[in-house]
């Protein structure tokens, strides 16, 4: 069940990275997948090891990772150079 998990998890980032580059007006597909991608990672990271609120046997850090996916597209949005 443990893979199952994290293919929605990933399915859903990606859609998250889609829907943020749709609304930004942009067409970086790419980067906003690496950015969410990464930020899901480590709100994962932070779920599971620092704050050991979730186990990867749980939805809890599904949730975290989601929130960890946003919060970096946010940033990278409001930071990224306008070159």
């Amino acid at each position: 069940m443990q893979y199952v998990e994290a293919g929605v998890v990933v399915f859903a980032t990606l859609a998250i990275a889609w829907a943020a580059d749709q609304l930004a007006g942009r067409r970086g597909v790419g980067l906003a997948t690496l950015v969410a991608l990464t930020g899901a990672g480590c709100g994962t990271f932070l779920a599971v090891r620092v704050f050991a609120v979730a186990t990867l046997e749980s939805w809890g850090w599904a949730l975290w990772s989601w929130v960890g996916a946003v919060v970096a597209l946010i940033a990278f949005f409001l930071f990224r150079s306008k070159r």
